[in-house]
């Protein structure tokens, strides 16, 4: 039945997409961060932030000769429209080099308060019917929590739980495999140890809700933030220990068949901690990593 055939689909995606030695560029931009980028680039500050000029961008990365190193790449809705100067397709274009394209989903966020929720549920189901036509096979939606003694709240974390759940239940219905990205912000003054209490806490809740709504653990792809101090607080680059470990720790009381994924740090501190994967073996998941 069309069940059978949607469940073969999406874990033939995910073996894709966590093959070894491959990982997931996150190119997923919106049109107003891609101008800000150009701004700050002192040879494209003189562009103008219009579709054209973001296509002119976007064909230089997705024709260069990556298919060697990413199993999928994340793309922005609008670049999933897009082609090439000769007319060719971008998610074509990825397909040719064996690369998975993916879509953002998530409409970004909305203030509760000090926190937020993300915002684009409504239209989910819909829009995934149609990304999937266009050649997306697998999605990413993001929730940011933000850390301090006090937050995240309960309520906050148990709402964007339960949208993360609502998410990865309409993806895998539309044929799409859900990237579950609980990010736990690094913007804050915290240390270790408040990082491994909120990040466990988190991924409790997304776990309970992810079951509780039958999301299928095995073709879901979850992305959650490296466990370290916040920016505020952490010197410019931590050892590799214990970085990697407390990241696992936090999530290895799970026992899914789900993808753990490194998540991104910024530029100056990611290379000392981007190893989880070769220390996750014997654990109940596939790892890869994100760039």
């Amino acid at each position: 039945g069309r069940g059978g055939v949607m469940e073969a689909l999406l874990s033939e995606s995910v073996a894709h997409l966590c093959a070894r030695g491959k990982g997931i560029l996150a190119a997923d931009e919106s049109p107003g961060t891609l101008g800000k980028r150009l701004k700050n680039t002192p040879q494209l500050s003189h562009l103008e932030n219009a579709e054209e000029t973001r296509r002119q961008w976007r064909e230089i990365l997705l024709t260069s000769d990556t298919g060697s190193c990413f199993g999928g790449v994340i793309l922005h809705e609008e670049t999933l429209l897009q082609s090439t100067k000769d007319g060719k397709a971008f998610v074509e274009c990825l397909r040719e080099r064996g690369i998975l394209p993916g879509v953002k989903v998530d409409q970004g966020l909305e203030p509760v308060g000090e926190e937020t929720v993300t915002k684009g549920l409504d239209t989910l189901s819909e829009r995934c019917a149609a990304y999937r036509e266009q050649g997306a096979r697998f999605a990413k939606w993001r929730a940011a929590l933000k850390v301090s003694d006090v937050l995240p709240s309960r309520e906050c974390v148990e709402q964007n739980a339960e949208q993360l759940a609502r998410y990865a239940k309409v993806c895998q219905e539309q044929g799409l495999v859900p990237i579950v990205e609980p990010e736990i912000l690094i913007t804050s003054d915290y240390g270790m140890a408040r990082s491994r209490d909120v990040s466990t806490l988190v991924l409790r809740e997304v776990f309970k809700r992810l079951a509780a709504h039958g999301v299928d653990l095995k073709t879901c792809l979850l992305k959650p933030q490296m466990v370290m101090p916040g920016e505020a607080t952490s010197p410019p680059r931590l050892p590799l220990s214990p970085v990697s470990p407390s990241t696992l720790t936090a999530a290895q009381f799970q026992r899914p068949l789900s993808v753990f994924l490194a998540g991104r740090v910024a530029q100056d501190r990611r290379a000392p901690r981007r190893r989880p994967r070769r220390r996750s073996r014997g654990r109940p998941w596939t790892s890869s990593t994100s760039a």
